[in-house]
């Protein structure tokens, strides 16, 4: 089946082959398709031919209505438009994917045929030499970066048994980095200053150094440069091109949360302290500033890089753990897809990069970075359990009251709960260990202040499981880091 044209170029010129859809009311009536014959004219009844062949679609209709009024003067009206295009077949060759012989219709762009015959191949074929050839003389020569990065390219009607033939690729240099066009370009001269090719890779704002490396010798060469020698620079065909931006910070900015009056960002000289910091900010009545909590892009990365370390290291361990006997096999299999399905569900966790300021000497004396953020808490009363207790729930702080009794209060510990595996998180990031004894007895001396969250992680089956000691390190990494409480 062919395409239809749609018939919204008006530049298009009608040929051998077209249909019009005519439509006449008034004085006469009639309503059909023409087709152009091989004289370039369609024959319109009781009107007679009319050339139409070159006519271009934007004048199609005058055209035919002149002709139809030379007949009938009056009280005649006339619709005219292009219907269909001729279909034609070119043939597409050279150095794409899929070189043949492929129908399409004269209105077609070269671009769709490319597109028939599986485009241009990226390894071996050239985007700066692409010929359109008519009986043997070359019509058009294509540069198709002009479409790709300025939309440009030439609008030619084709013709049945034209030829598109895609030349070989030329000179190649890879850019990279800071660039907005990542990927190789094809130049046709074999030596090119830098700052043309750049306007083809088009540099970010943020880029200042050019890094080359030079393949095109038995030993790599690089070179380093600032942007602004580019025009001294030429590059030759294999070199790689990578923009990056070599400035020093004069400034950072810092993201303020929580708690406070005021601005939400801080633009803050390099090398500024925290103390510098809080005493730019605007407190409010419930800010609790004692309890300040730096949380730090660097230490959330790192902190992900661990966690996914050790999900890497238990997977591993769970898909090649060997068994003695079927009944062992059938074991391992069930705890394989169970522990599978916790490495999945831990994976999601992103760690706060929370710095821990309760042992700094000096909180204020802490040099701020890029992409800081600070958070000022709220004075609060409240105690928070959550994790493996019958009722995870937020209690109001009683000086009187010590780990046993919140976890009594939120109803004691679920089935699943460890006792000897408790986390207590300050606010500040600072952490404690407890274990709870028989009968809830604390064995541990942990002070339950107000704004502390208590954590109960889940127990792990020495018996049954293989991997419980993996197991218990990514529980505690996922409840230091990220404050949550992974279920088995």
């Amino acid at each position: 089946m062919r395409d239809r044209f749609a018939g919204f170029n008006p530049n298009y010129r009608l040929t051998t082959g077209d249909t019009v859809l005519l439509q006449l009311w008034g004085a006469v009536e009639f309503q059909g398709s023409l087709t152009v014959d091989p004289q370039g004219n369609i024959f319109i009844p009781q009107v007679g031919p009319v050339q139409v062949r070159g006519v271009a679609n934007s004048e199609l209709m005058p055209v035919v209505e002149r002709a139809v009024k030379s007949v009938y003067r009056e009280n005649v009206r006339v619709y005219a438009n292009l219907d269909e295009s001729q279909p034609v077949n070119i043939f597409v060759t050279g150095y794409v994917e899929s070189p043949g012989l492929y129908s399409g219709l004269s209105s077609d762009s070269m671009l769709s045929y490319l597109d028939r015959a599986g485009g241009i191949d990226p390894q071996r074929g050239s985007y700066l030499d692409v010929r359109l050839v008519r009986q043997g003389a070359i019509l058009e020569n294509v540069n198709l970066y002009d479409f790709l990065l300025f939309g440009q390219i030439p609008q030619r009607q084709l013709q049945e048994g034209d030829t598109l033939i895609v030349g070989p690729r030329q000179h190649v240099v890879e850019f990279g980095g800071l660039v907005e066009n990542p990927r190789q370009i094809e130049f046709t001269r074999q030596r090119i200053a830098l700052s043309d090719a750049l306007r083809l890779a088009r540099p970010m704002p943020s880029a200042t150094h050019v890094l080359i490396q030079r393949n095109s010798r038995v030993e790599q060469l690089s070179e380093y440069i600032p942007l602004s020698v580019a025009d001294n620079t030429q590059l030759n065909p294999g070199d790689v091109v990578t923009l990056e931006a070599d400035k020093s910070l004069a400034t950072i900015i810092v993201q303020l949360e929580g708690e406070h009056r005021g601005r939400d960002q801080y633009v803050m000289p390099y090398g500024s302290s925290l103390g510098d910091l809080l005493q730019q900010i605007e407190p409010g009545p419930q800010s609790n500033l004692e309890a300040v909590q730096l949380f730090r892009k660097e230490v959330a990365e790192r902190q992900k890089q661990m966690l996914n370390a050790s999900l890497e290291n238990l997977q591993m361990s769970v898909l090649t753990a060997p068994s003695a006997t079927n009944e062992e096999a059938s074991l391992r299999t069930q705890e394989a897809e169970m522990v599978l399905q916790f490495i999945d569900r831990a994976r999601d966790i992103e760690p706060q990069g929370q710095v821990v300021l309760a042992n700094a000497p000096d909180m204020n004396s802490i040099i701020l970075q890029d992409e800081d953020r600070i958070r000022v808490p709220s004075l609060s009363q409240l105690v928070t359990l959550y994790g493996e207790v019958m009722l995870p729930t937020a209690l109001l702080h009683n000086d009187s009251s010590g780990l046993k009794d919140y976890i009594n209060q939120a109803g004691g510990l679920s089935r699943k709960a460890d006792k000897s595996r408790i986390v207590v998180r300050s606010p500040d990031g600072s952490i404690e260990l407890a274990r709870l004894g028989g009968l809830f007895r604390s064995t541990t001396n942990v002070d339950i202040a107000p704004g502390d969250e208590i954590m109960v992680l889940p127990e792990v089956d020495f018996k049954t499981l293989q991997f419980t000691k993996d197991i218990v390190q990514i529980l505690y990494q996922s409840a230091i880091a990220a404050g949550v409480v992974l279920a088995l």
